[in-house]
């Protein structure tokens, strides 16, 4: 291949290369305004030109309904999440007690945030559709897939076999909105650079993980 040659395909990307780009582009952009505004307060519109698209169709091209729009966003962390869960998983002893599972349910999560580095918008994002009972099915389901995840629960169960099944879930969905809000609040905090409680997300691992052994473990009335 001649140098022209190969300076034509570095200057022209293929369709498929283009179309890749653009993808990440509204991803980004959508992730961010989603975060800040919420998922139904953003149009596609809005999210194109976010995006630097002239074409305000592009979202629905590339992705169908808002819908699909965030279950690519949620894809696209996740896949990162749960190869850090498997590892931590896969690393656990014999008989890891609640809070080596509680480890392995926080830390992936603000690892992976600590690995983008801030600001990121991810954290905001989650919580925003949480909020959202239409789209609130697909983050769970998507998290609940993971194979690393499928072991967690399983494991954490087993620790908890003591209490009974209604105060179980009842404790399952504290520890969801404990989560999912409280590292939202420190994303948030950073991207506002506001003083935070714990000076790293390793640390904030920690409190929570320490919060979340309390919570579990208090007395049923």
């Amino acid at each position: 291949m001649e140098d022209g040659d190969v300076m034509s395909k570095v200057d022209n990307p293929t369709r498929a290369e283009r179309a890749h780009a653009t993808r990440e582009l509204i991803l980004t952009a959508a992730e961010r305004l989603f975060a800040e505004h919420g998922v139904l307060a953003v149009s596609n519109r809005q999210v194109s030109e976010a995006a630097g698209q002239g074409n305000n169709t592009a979202v629905g091209y590339h992705f169908g309904t808002k819908a699909d729009l965030v279950r690519a966003i949620a894809r696209k962390h996740l896949a990162q999440v749960e190869e850090i869960r498997q590892r931590m998983v896969s690393e656990l002893g014999d008989s890891p007690d609640i809070r080596d599972w509680l480890s392995c349910l926080v830390r992936p999560v603000t690892e992976h945030l600590d690995a983008v580095g801030s600001p990121t918008w991810f954290a905001r994002f989650g919580a925003q559709v949480m909020t959202d009972p239409t789209l609130r099915p697909i983050i769970i389901e998507e998290t609940r897939s993971s194979p690393s995840q499928v072991r967690l629960l399983a494991g954490l169960n087993a620790c908890l076999a003591d209490l009974p099944d209604d105060v179980r879930a009842e404790r399952h969905d504290m520890a969801r909105q404990l989560l999912v809000h409280m590292i939202a609040e420190r994303e948030r905090a950073l991207a506002d650079d506001t003083p935070t409680p714990r000076a790293s997300w390793h640390d904030t691992a920690t409190g929570l993980v320490d919060a979340l052994v309390g919570l579990w473990r208090a007395p049923v009335s």
